[in-house]
C-alpha cells in the first residue's frame, strides 16, 4: 500500500479559533471539514509544502519558524495510507480568503466535533482540546 504524506496545518487566530477548510464538490472527501494544507511534494519538507499550499489555497504567507509540530495522524484509508503531520501556527500575513473554491469557518476547538472531517483528522480533535 502506498503512503501519501501530506502536511496540515491548525491556523489559529487571537480568538483562540482555528480554521477549517471545507473540501469542494468534485474532490473525494467533498463537503467534509479538514485542516489545511496539502500534499508534500519530492524535494519539500513538510514545512515547505505548508508555506506553499497556504499560499496557494488561502492566499496568505507564513514561515516555517511559525509552525510549530504539534501531532500526526496515520490513517490507512482503501488505496493509501496517510501519515499527516500537524502544525500549529498563530502567525501569517494576510487574511485567510479560499482560492480553490472551499468553504472557510473559524471554530472554537470544543465545538471541532460538530463538524464532519475525513477519518484521519478525528483524532486530532482532542489533541487540540486539550492544546488550546
Amino acid at each position: 500500500m502506498k503512503t501519501v504524506l501530506v502536511s496540515a496545518v491548525a491556523l489559529i487566530d487571537a480568538d483562540g479559533r482555528i480554521l477549517l477548510a471545507q473540501r469542494p464538490e468534485g474532490k473525494s472527501m467533498a463537503g467534509l471539514w479538514e485542516f489545511p494544507g496539502g500534499k508534500v511534494e519530492p524535494g519539500e519538507t513538510p514545512e515547505q509544502a505548508l508555506i506553499r499550499e497556504l499560499q496557494e489555497e488561502l492566499a496568505i504567507d507564513t514561515w516555517s519558524s511559525c509552525l510549530a509540530p504539534l501531532t500526526f495522524a496515520s490513517h490507512s484509508y482503501p488505496d493509501f495510507h496517510l501519515l499527516m503531520p500537524l502544525f500549529a501556527c498563530r502567525k501569517w500575513q494576510g487574511i485567510p480568503v479560499a482560492q480553490e473554491g472551499q468553504t472557510l469557518k473559524w471554530v472554537h476547538a470544543r465545538d471541532l466535533r460538530s463538524y464532519p472531517m475525513p477519518p484521519a483528522d478525528v483524532p486530532l480533535i482532542p489533541v487540540l482540546r486539550d492544546w488550546l
